[in-house]
C-alpha cells in the first residue's frame, strides 16, 4: 500500500491502484482528515435530506456524484490533491498524468487578477444617453457610497465598490445606458453581494438618468477577474519532439476552426468544472463565463495556447475568467463541499482559481495528447467499458470481467457486454 511520507508531497505512485478505503487513508493522512470526515466522504448520504431541503426547492432527495481525488499537481511549488467530482472516466486519471509529466519542469506557475466583478443596471427611456453618462460618471462618488453602504463587512475586509463604467448600448429597441458597478468580492463569488448593490443604487441613477431602470444584475462575464496558469512539458515526458508538434497542430486546429475549439474548451472545462463541483462553487456561472470570453474578442477562440520552446520542450498557457469563492453558498453549507476545500487547504478564492485554472491546462494537454498519439477513444472506452458493463446488467467482479473483455476485443457496446455477460455466467 502506498504511504504518505512526512515530506507530505502529492507525487504519490500507484494511487489509481489502491482501493477506496486505503485511498481515504492517503487523503486522511495528507490533508489531516478526522475519522468522521473520512467516514461522510464515503457515505453517499452525507448530504442530509433536512440540509437538501434548505439548499433548493423541490427536494425529493440527494444525487451523488463519484468523487475522484487527481495527485501530481505542484502549483507555485506547492503540492496539492484536487478533489474532483465528476460523472465521466478517465478524467481524473488524465489529470494526475498530465501533472505527472509537469513536474519534470517545475510544475505549474499561476496566478489570478484581483476578485473583481461586475454589476450592471440597464436604463432605458433616456432622452440624452450620452449626457446620461456623463452625469453618471460625474455621480461616481456617491453611487459608490450607497453600494457600499450594503456590505459593510465587505467593506472591513478589504472589498467593496471600488469603481464604475458607462456604455451606451445602440440596441433593437433603442438605446440603452448600461451602469457598471466593479465590485472586489474578495473571497466570495460575489452574486449576492454585488446584485444587493446593482438593486440599491438603481433609484440613484434613475434619478441622475431621468430613464427607467430595468434589469440590476451580475455579469458572469468576469473579464475583470481572471486567472492564468503555465507549464512547460519536456518532450522526453510526452514521447518525443513529434508529439510536442502534434500537439501545436491540434492547437492551431482549436485556433482556426470554431466546431473543433468547442470540443478544446470542453476538455479544458472537464477539469475547472470538476474542480468547482467538488467545492460547491457555481458551475454554471463558470461555464457561461468561459465559453463567453472565449468569444469576447469577435471570434470563438481556445482559452488555451500551445507552442513550442527553444529546447523543443511544449509550453502551454490558460488565461480564463475564475469567478470561484471559498466562502457563502454551497461551499459552506454541503459538508462534502467543505471537506474538498480541507483536502484542497487553499487559503483564498484566488488561490483556488489558481490550482482550478492549472487543472484546466493539465486536463487539456491531456486531451491532446491522446488525441495527438492514440486517439482519445483507447483509454477513454477502456474505463467507460465498466459502466457500459453495469448497464448490462453485471455486478462484483463480473463488472470488471465484462469490461475487460469489451476492451480486448474494442467492442464497447451494451449488446456485446450482454453477450459476454451471458457467458461469464453460464461459464461460472
Amino acid at each position: 500500500m502506498t504511504t504518505v511520507t512526512e515530506e507530505r508531497t502529492s507525487q504519490i505512485s500507484g494511487f489509481y491502484k489502491l482501493t477506496p478505503l486505503e485511498r481515504a487513508g492517503v487523503v486522511k493522512a495528507f490533508s489531516a482528515l478526522t475519522d468522521d470526515e473520512v467516514r461522510m466522504l464515503q457515505t453517499t448520504g452525507a448530504l442530509e435530506l433536512d440540509l437538501a431541503n434548505r439548499m433548493i426547492e423541490n427536494v425529493v432527495g440527494a444525487m451523488p456524484v463519484p468523487l475522484g481525488i487527481a495527485v501530481n499537481f505542484l502549483v507555485n511549488g506547492k503540492d496539492y490533491l484536487i478533489p474532483m467530482a465528476i460523472e465521466e472516466p478517465s478524467v481524473v486519471a488524465a489529470a494526475s498524468n498530465a501533472a505527472k509529466m509537469a513536474r519534470d519542469k517545475g510544475g505549474f506557475t499561476a496566478f489570478c487578477t484581483e476578485p473583481i466583478m461586475i454589476g450592471q443596471v440597464q436604463v432605458l427611456d433616456v432622452v440624452d444617453p450620452y449626457g446620461a453618462k456623463m452625469r453618471i460618471l460625474s455621480s461616481r462618488e456617491e453611487i459608490l457610497k450607497k453600494a457600499n453602504e450594503q456590505d459593510p463587512v465587505l467593506l472591513s475586509v478589504g472589498g467593496g465598490a471600488k469603481d464604475i463604467q458607462v456604455k451606451v448600448l445602440d440596441s433593437p429597441i433603442g438605446p440603452m445606458v448600461i451602469t457598471e458597478l466593479l465590485v472586489d468580492v474578495r473571497d466570495a463569488m460575489g452574486a449576492n453581494a454585488v446584485n444587493t448593490m446593482a438593486e440599491a443604487v438603481s433609484p440613484l441613477i434613475e434619478a441622475i438618468t431621468g430613464g427607467k431602470v430595468y434589469l440590476r444584475i451580475i455579469s458572469n462575464l468576469a473579464t475583470k477577474r481572471l486567472a492564468r496558469a503555465k507549464a512547460v512539458f519536456s518532450k522526453e515526458a510526452l514521447g518525443g519532439e513529434d508529439v510536442v508538434d502534434a500537439i501545436t497542430y491540434a492547437y492551431a486546429f482549436a485556433a482556426t476552426d470554431p466546431y473543433r475549439c468547442a470540443t478544446h474548451n470542453k476538455g479544458i472545462m472537464n477539469g475547472v468544472i470538476a474542480v468547482a463541483l467538488a467545492t460547491g462553487n457555481d458551475t454554471r456561472a463558470l461555464e457561461a463565463g468561459a465559453h463567453a470570453y472565449a468569444a469576447h474578442a469577435g471570434c470563438y477562440n481556445p482559452l488555451t495556447t500551445w507552442e513550442k520552446n527553444v529546447d523543443s520542450d511544449l509550453v502551454g498557457t490558460i488565461e480564463m475568467p475564475m469567478a470561484v469563492g471559498t466562502i457563502g453558498g454551497a461551499t459552506k453549507v454541503h459538508p462534502i463541499a467543505k471537506i474538498c476545500l480541507k483536502i484542497l487547504g487553499v487559503k483564498s478564492a484566488s488561490e483556488l482559481g489558481e490550482v482550478m485554472a492549472s487543472v484546466g491546462l493539465a486536463q487539456n494537454l491531456a486531451a491532446l495528447k491522446a488525441l495527438s498519439t492514440l486517439g482519445i477513444q483507447r483509454g477513454h472506452m477502456k474505463l467507460h467499458a465498466r459502466n457500459v458493463a453495469v448497464m448490462a446488467g453485471a455486478t462484483g467482479d463480473l463488472i470488471d470481467k465484462v469490461a475487460a473483455k469489451m476492451a480486448e476485443e474494442g467492442r464497447v457496446r451494451l449488446d456485446r457486454a450482454r453477450e459476454i455477460l451471458e457467458q461469464f455466467k453460464k461459464e461460472g
